[in-house]
Formats: structure tokens, sequence, C-alpha cells
């Protein structure tokens, strides 16, 4: 699953330190003035779960394959993005690929670092930014509406309807200055907006990027007033020192574990971004695990058992006939396969079977 999670954030707020730090490399550019990246970087990072460390210990495997997720530093933008200030389209087109958003918030104060609007102040950034996206999808919204409303008055048939309606409600809720994920849609309309790409439909986790200081002292006024609105808006919060971060990810691993534990702390920050990024998506993890390779897979929640073969091959899906499954828990508390198998543990299931995270899978097929 190439699922993709976008930085997006005014310019100057630390989101191309971060993404080296993601991916521990020196692709994204990182400097003191705005509009320093423009085309966007692209990072495959590795999605940090221990219980593939722990499954490894029981199954003792010859490979191990961890499971991934794309992040992309979008150019910061700016108030009238979605007008076409600071190259704004342009940049507001790369959010529109990606699945989910992390959007870093500046929570320093720094005067050596330029600030866009000539000051810190985390809730009018974040204002600015969500307000250039529902413009955008307004825009959207309002050329599809009237594409769709000719449509309908042609074809006259209850899909295009239906079209007409939840474009209707999305428009409607854009215009009164509410995010498109604020509408509520069932199964059958869900697709009708979908195709829509709206930019904020997608899932945001604001991540505050503090200094080191008020890192170490679990905050500050900025974080709190941003935690506040996240809750608001039902969306979720971390709170990072992307500086910080970026000089654990340049440290050799034994020097980078011994750093951690002066600060406390047993893994970078970074691990729980990426953590929250893969839930924010609405992402599971099952694994397989033989002699050969123990591997993470992703599935999005609620895949069935058919579904989840499929990411591995899609002729596991067409010739699906069942799941051989227990769970890695079941595995840490006994501490081998024979003996899940013996407590009764170890399962067969069919065509309809939803597979939970954490699940160890083993298919059978045939095509």
């Amino acid at each position: 699953m190439a699922l993709q999670v976008g930085i997006v954030g005014l310019p100057n707020v630390g989101k191309s330190t971060l993404f080296n730090a993601l991916t521990s490399s020196a692709q994204a550019e990182a400097a003191n003035y705005p509009f320093c990246t423009i085309d966007p970087n692209i990072g495959i990072v590795t999605v940090p779960d221990t219980r593939l460390d722990q499954i490894t210990h029981y199954v003792k495997p010859q490979s191990v394959v961890p499971t991934t997720i794309e992040f992309v530093d979008i150019a910061g933008i700016v108030k009238g993005a979605s007008q076409g200030e600071g190259l704004g389209n342009q940049f507001l087109g790369h959010i529109k690929q990606t699945d989910a958003i992390v959007h870093v918030v500046r929570c320093f104060d720094d005067p050596n670092i330029i600030h866009v609007a000539g000051s810190v102040d985390p809730i009018r950034d974040i204002e600015i930014i969500n307000t250039e996206l529902m413009l955008a999808d307004l825009d959207t919204a309002e050329k599809k509406l009237k594409r769709v409303e000719k449509i309908a008055k042609t074809a006259g048939d209850s899909k295009s309807k239906m079209d007409v309606d939840v474009t209707q409600k999305i428009y409607k809720a854009l215009s009164q200055g509410l995010p498109a994920r604020s509408v509520v849609l069932n199964d059958l309309e869900a697709p009708f907006a979908a195709d829509m790409h709206l930019l904020s439909m997608k899932p945001v986790l604001y991540a505050c990027n503090v200094s080191d200081t008020d890192f170490a002292a679990g905050g500050n006024d900025w974080v709190k007033s941003i935690e506040k609105r996240a809750a608001e808006e039902n969306n979720k919060t971390i709170m990072i020192c992307s500086a910080l971060e970026a000089d654990i990810a340049q440290l050799p691993p034994e020097e980078r574990a011994e750093f951690l534990s002066s600060m406390n702390a047993t893994e970078p920050g970074l691990n729980r971004l990426i953590r929250e990024a893969y839930k924010l998506l609405g992402l599971y993890t099952y694994f397989t695990a033989g002699e050969k390779e123990v591997r993470a897979w992703t599935i999005k929640a609620g895949f069935k058992a058919p579904q989840a073969a499929g990411v591995i091959h899609t002729d596991f899906e067409r010739g699906f006939i069942r799941a051989e499954a227990y769970h890695s828990d079941d595995l840490f508390t006994l501490k081998s396969e024979a003996a899940v198998k013996e407590a009764g543990k170890y399962r067969s299931e069919g065509k309809e079977y939803v597979v939970k995270d954490g699940d160890i899978l083993f298919f059978k097929f045939n095509v």
C-alpha cells in the first residue's frame, strides 16, 4: 500500500528539518528563507513496531521485512495560496495526492528564524493553512456542483441526484467555513465525495514544533492552545522538537541509544510521530511468519482475510481458500507456534474473517 502523509505548514516552521530527521537523509533542503522547498520530497519510512522484533525472537527467520509509510515534504503554504500566492496552486496540488496531513505548527520563538507573518501565533497559523485548504476545496466543489447539476437534469437517475446532494452538502459546509471532513456521509454517499480529492477531507495530525527547552519541560502555552483547538476539531496533536530529532538522527545507533537514555527516553520522538501518522490513516499491521521470513503488512482497518491476502499478491485474494490465524499476543505469552496450537489459539478462518491488528496469518489459496 503506497499510502502517503503530507507534511505541511507555513514556511520556516521546521517541516524540512522534520522530514530530514524522519528519513535520516539530506534529500530535503532545510534553510532559513521562505519557499526553500518547491518540489515535494518523498521519503519511505519504516513504521516502528516492537512486535516485529518479538516475533523474530521466537520464529528466528532468515530475514525480517518491516512495513513502511511514505512522507511527502510539501513546500510552505502562505495566505492567498488558494489564489496562487507563493506558487500556492502547485503546492495545494501536491497535498491533493496524499492520504493524510501532518500539519507542523511553530511553537517556538527564535529571532534568528524568520516568521512570514512577523510573529509566533500558532492558532493564527493553523487558521491560515485551514482557510487556504477550504478555499481550494470550495472552488473544487463549486465547479463540480455546476457540472453534476447539469448531468442530473439530463439523466434524472438516482445516482446523479445523490451526487448533487452530496456535493451540495459539502459546498454548504465549506461556504460556512467548515472543513469537508465535518460533513457526515453514509457508505453510499462517501464515494461521491472521494472522487473530489478534497484537501480539508483529509485527517490531520498537528505536530507542535517546540524548542529543546520547552520539549524537556513538557510543552508551553502555545502547545496547550493547539491541543484545545485540535480537540474542538476532533483532530490529534503531538509535540516534537524538529531540531533535536534532527540531531538524534545524525548520531550513530550506539550513541543514539546513549543520548536517548540521558533524556530518560527509550526511543526518538519521531517514532511516536510515525506511529500516530500510521493510526491517522486508519491502518493495521498483520504479520506473516516462517523460517524464511518474518514480514509486516499494512492493511486498512476492517479488511477481511481475502483483502489482506491481496496485499501480498492479487492471486492470493482471487484464489483465497482460508487463513490459518493466531494473534501475536498469544505467541508472546506461549513462546512458540506449537504451544499456541496446543492451547487452541490457532484457528482456521474463512472469507468473512475481519483481520485484527497484530494477527499472524498463513494463507491457503488456489488459482
